[in-house]
Formats: C-alpha cells, sequence, structure tokens
C-alpha cells in the first residue's frame, strides 16, 4: 500500500477524550503502511450541542475528511443531515459511520455487526428465551437488532423516554416479527424472569458514573452485557462479576465495529485480529 493513501478521519461525540478509537484507527493504519489520522470532535470540549452538527460536517467536508464515526449523542440527529443511507443503517435508524465521497454523505452503521461479533465470541451459548435492554437510543437500536438476529426470543426495553422505547420495539417487530420486542414498564419483575440484561445506555461512562439498574435486581443467573467501553469494567459489571454472572464488556464491540468502519473509510479490509490485540494491550 502507498504511503499516497491518506486517510483523514474523526469521531463526533460529547465526552469523547477517552476514547480507543483513533488509536485503534492510526495504529491499524501504520501496519498497512498508510497515512491515517484520526481526530477527535468532542461536543463538550467545544461547548457544542446536536444543533452544531450541519457545521460541523460541512467542515469535515471542506477539509477533505475522509469520514467521521459518530457517537453518543449523535447517532439519530446526523440522519436528516445525510444524502444516503446504508440498508442496515436505514433499518436500524441510527448511523456511527459517514463516509464523505464524491460530494456525498453516506451513513452507514457498525455497530450492529460489532455487538453481534462481541456476542458470539464472549456469550455464544448463553440463555436468550427473555432479554432486558436498557436503553433506546441510537446505539441501543443498533445492539437491539443484533440481539434478536441472534436469537433472542423476546427483548424488554426499558427506557427514560418510555415512547421511545415503544417505537424501537415497533421497528423491530416489522423486521422481526410480531412480538419480539417490547417496551418494559416494570423492571423488576421483567428482570426477575430474565436470562440477560444488556446496558445500551452511557450509564457507567467515566462522565456518567453509576448503573443503568438497581443492584439489588441483579442475580447470579444473569447474563450481563455492555457496551461501555471507557472505563471498561463499569460499575453495572463490577457488582455483576461480583455476584458470579458471566459478563460481557464493551471492548469486542468497540473493536469490532471500527473494523469495518476502518474498511469503509479506507478501502482496505484491516486485520481484526491485531485491532483486538491492540486494544487489549491498551487496556491491561
Amino acid at each position: 500500500m502507498s504511503r499516497g493513501n491518506v486517510i483523514l478521519a474523526g469521531l463526533i461525540g460529547a465526552g469523547i477524550q477517552a476514547s480507543r478509537t483513533p488509536a485503534l484507527h492510526e495504529h491499524e493504519g501504520d501496519a498497512q503502511d498508510m497515512r491515517y489520522l484520526y481526530r477527535l470532535i468532542d461536543l463538550d470540549q467545544l461547548k457544542m450541542d446536536t444543533t452544531a452538527l450541519p457545521d460541523l460536517l460541512l467542515a469535515a467536508e471542506r477539509m477533505n475528511y475522509t469520514g467521521l464515526n459518530i457517537t453518543f449523542p449523535c447517532k439519530q440527529a446526523i440522519i436528516p443531515l445525510l444524502d444516503e443511507l446504508s440498508a442496515e443503517a436505514r433499518c436500524i435508524g441510527a448511523v456511527n459511520t459517514v463516509v464523505l465521497r464524491d460530494g456525498k454523505r453516506v451513513g452507514h452503521n457498525t455497530d450492529c455487526l460489532g455487538f453481534a461479533e462481541g456476542f458470539r465470541r464472549g456469550l455464544q451459548d448463553a440463555a436468550r428465551e427473555r432479554v432486558v435492554q436498557m436503553g433506546a437510543g441510537g446505539a441501543g437500536a443498533a445492539v437491539a437488532h443484533a440481539l434478536l438476529s441472534e436469537g433472542v426470543q423476546q427483548l424488554s426495553i426499558f427506557d427514560v423516554d418510555t415512547a421511545r422505547a415503544e417505537s424501537l420495539a415497533n421497528n423491530l417487530n416489522q423486521h422481526f416479527g410480531f412480538g419480539r420486542a417490547v417496551a418494559g414498564h416494570d423492571l423488576p419483575s421483567t428482570l426477575n424472569l430474565a436470562d440477560g440484561l444488556v446496558n445500551t445506555t452511557p450509564m457507567g461512562m467515566a462522565k456518567l458514573p453509576g448503573m443503568p439498574v438497581p443492584v439489588e435486581l441483579l442475580r447470579k443467573e444473569l447474563w450481563v452485557a455492555e457496551i461501555v467501553y471507557f472505563p471498561l469494567e463499569t460499575e453495572l459489571l463490577r457488582n455483576a462479576r461480583a455476584l458470579g454472572c458471566r459478563t460481557l464488556d464493551g471492548g469486542n464491540m468497540a473493536v469490532f465495529q471500527a473494523v469495518k468502519a476502518f474498511e469503509l473509510f479506507s478501502g482496505v479490509v484491516p486485520d481484526a485480529q491485531r485491532m483486538l490485540a491492540h486494544f487489549q494491550s491498551m487496556n491491561s
């Protein structure tokens, strides 16, 4: 690969200073002999919110960015600003990767396959009759699609915004069949009957410490999955492990969504195992 292949990418989100994504992309770019630069565009640092997205996208185009990753709280707000959506992004209703090419902004979703790959690797034989998901935002939509694709029979979705949970459940049922997803209303009783619990909220991040569910609702029979990866061991995972629960941290999702985003930005298939090893080395 010629060093003439220059990739300039970035991540737009709030409170992202601890993100491992730039290092993942740049390290793999070096290994592929590319000039690969990846920048953080942190809304908190810039004292901006999602209303700045039109200006940030325009600035990225003017500065010849190859593409952008999109994270909390922008994964749905970005959609009206795009020219095209991949089939998966359209189905999920959330975007975490935007490719800027030939004057067009094309939205993709690599979160879904990222979570699915991590789930297959870490919880392959886990019971999946009933699962509780906390959160119905952009990441939650992608994870819910992944869970139902991976054989979860009924997914109960809880969100502080009940209408958002109901909207996501309706979308999922259109794709996977009536009754596969429901908006949850009674967390204690629903979790008591569940096989697994997945957190897709930002609760547990360094900037939002805490747990998405009361600790007393956890029990050792539950498996518990997390999408937050900084810190890699959230309060939820720490408490779940203390009870003897099987757990899945957010690391694999972080890596495998980045693997696909790298390919979309560069046109080159990266070495997924090398990226996973690099991620693990950053957390050791």
